[in-house]
C-alpha cells in the first residue's frame, strides 16, 4: 500500500479527527514531548484538536496528515505568524508519526509538504524546537535546518521530566 499525504481543510477535519486522536496518544505513550503527560486520554486529546480545528477555520494553522486508506500514520502543522511584522515566518509543530510506522520516509514527505506550502505562502522562515537529543534532531538536520540552541528544562516530557529543547530554523527564502 501507498502512503496519501494531504493537507486538509476544517470542512474535511472531522473525517481525521479520531486517527489524529490516536496518533497524538500513540506520540505521547511513545514518550514524545509534545507538550502533554503520560495521563493524556481521549477526551484531552479531543479537546486539544478542537482547538486546531478552531486554528485550521481562522486561518491561522493548516494540518497535513498522512494516511494509507483510512488509517492516519502521520500528521504535522504549520502555524502561521499573524503579526504584521512577522508574515515571513511559520512555525512547524507536532510532526508525528505512529510508532509502528516510523522509518518509511513520511516524515520526509510532511517536511517536504509544509515546506512546499510556506513557500507559495511565501513563509520563508520555518523554525521549530524538539527535544535536544531526540531523533527528530537527525531528521531536521538532514532535511537542511540548522540548530541555533536550545534552554535547558525548558519542558517536561509525558514522565514529567524536565529536559531541553533544540531550536531550528531553515531559510527558504528571504523577505522583499
Amino acid at each position: 500500500m501507498s502512503v496519501t499525504l494531504q493537507r486538509i481543510d476544517s470542512a474535511d477535519f472531522a473525517n481525521y479527527r479520531e486517527g489524529l486522536i490516536v496518533l497524538l496518544l500513540d506520540a505521547v505513550n511513545d514518550g514524545a514531548s509534545i507538550g502533554f503527560l503520560a495521563d493524556l486520554d481521549e477526551r484531552e486529546a479531543a479537546e486539544y484538536f478542537a482547538q486546531v480545528h478552531a486554528a485550521m477555520t481562522d486561518g491561522s494553522l493548516l494540518l497535513w496528515v498522512a494516511h494509507e486508506q483510512s488509517r492516519v500514520l502521520g500528521s504535522v502543522q504549520l502555524s502561521l505568524c499573524q503579526k504584521p511584522n512577522g508574515l515571513n515566518r511559520a512555525e512547524i509543530q507536532k510532526l508525528l508519526v505512529l510508532s509502528d510506522s516510523r522509518r518509511r520516509g513520511i516524515a520526509r514527505l510532511l517536511m517536504q509538504a509544509v515546506e512546499q506550502e510556506a513557500a507559495t505562502r511565501k513563509r520563508g522562515l520555518l523554525y521549530l524546537d524538539t527535544e535536544a537529543g531526540s531523533d527528530a534532531e537527525q531528521l531536521y538536520r538532514h532535511l537542511g535546518y540548522q540548530c541555533i540552541g536550545g534552554l535547558p528544562d525548558y519542558a517536561c516530557g509525558p514522565d514529567g521530566i524536565y529536559r531541553a529543547n533544540a531550536i531550528y530554523y531553515k531559510t527558504l527564502a528571504r523577505p522583499n
